[in-house]
């Protein structure tokens, strides 16, 4: 099992793999594969968080996987433990040579270090791929570094997969992440609003620090917690400009053939295919001749996923 754990905690020694892996796209996966390789030691994952542009310069970092989403596709690629180095403004002024030898080296006792090759580090980012090399030179530790993967849309990398889910594009999406992305969310009491117009919606609380897809109606896959089964489902994300344009941007998800109290439950919805973007309607009416369309297009996607 993998565990969530600070530096004080690793099983040591370790084969390490550093950055951010948000996304753990195919650069991340090439990274992984390196140290998974390296048997002799425990395979092993370190990222910092928050992010460091969190702590430095406040801005919102979104994540395309949280670290608690992140255990079970690490697991299944071979990796033993993912540790999460708390970054603060102490940590910030750590020059590049002390972070190696205080947390990689002493810390983690890293016998072999596995890291992109635009890796930068250290106090004002001031260390690089060299700094590494040249501070474990006379040391027993291996270095990997890997090349920046590029496909025929450019550089595989975690900002390109975040414009496509922007926009929409879940299929090319899907084609760098080398997996659906899906999201989580605890099922909280809405206005009822589409119960009303007969097609009952699961209106979900998402943690904030969560990325998600630009606003829209989506056909998605639903599984409730502590269920494997798929439930073919429509999502709208976004405001609702015919009924309230003022009420807050939500995640709202109607299950299309069943019929389930969700109330306090955790529902994991994997977008597959963008339906529309949002729309005012002259009415309510209009509204509903709407979803009902949505539904029926939605159904038409999962049979041809099924054949």
């Amino acid at each position: 099992m993998i565990s969530l754990i600070s530096p004080s905690e690793v099983k040591n020694p370790t084969s390490i793999a550093i950055g951010s892996f948000d996304g753990l796209h195919a650069g991340h996966r090439k990274l992984i594969e390196s140290v998974v390789k390296e048997n002799e030691y425990t395979p092993t994952i370190a990222s910092f968080w928050p992010h460091p542009r969190e702590v430095l310069y406040k801005e919102t970092r979104l994540r395309l996987d949280l670290p608690e989403e992140k255990l079970h596709i690490l697991e299944a690629l071979g990796i033993q433990q993912l540790v999460l180095i708390p970054f603060d403004k102490k940590l910030s002024k750590l020059s590049a040579e002390s972070f190696i030898k205080d947390i990689l080296i002493n810390q983690l006792q890293a016998k072999y270090i596995s890291v992109g090759a635009n890796f930068r580090f250290g106090f004002k980012r001031s260390g690089d791929i060299n700094t590494i090399q040249q501070v474990t030179k006379d040391l027993d530790i291996n270095i990997k570094i890997i090349s920046i993967l590029e496909d025929k849309g450019g550089r595989i990398s975690s900002s390109r997969i975040r414009d496509l889910l922007q926009k929409g594009d879940l299929k090319n999406a899907f084609k760098i992440l080398k997996r659906p992305y899906s999201f989580t969310g605890k099922v909280v009491q809405g206005k009822g609003i589409g119960k009303s117009l007969g097609f009952p919606t699961a209106n979900l609380e998402i943690d904030g620090r969560k990325f998600l897809p630009g606003e829209g109606v989506y056909a998605a896959w639903t599984t409730i917690e502590n269920s494997n089964n798929k439930i073919a489902s429509v999502m709208n994300l976004g405001s609702q400009p015919t009924i309230d344009p003022l009420l807050p941007s939500a995640v709202e998800v109607h299950l299309i053939r069943e019929n389930i109290d969700l109330y306090g439950l955790h529902l994991s919805v994997e977008p597959i295919k963008k339906l529309r973007s949002q729309i005012k309607f002259a009415n309510i009416d209009q509204l509903s001749k709407q979803i009902s369309k949505d539904r029926y297009n939605a159904l038409q996607i999962f049979n041809k996923l099924k054949k």
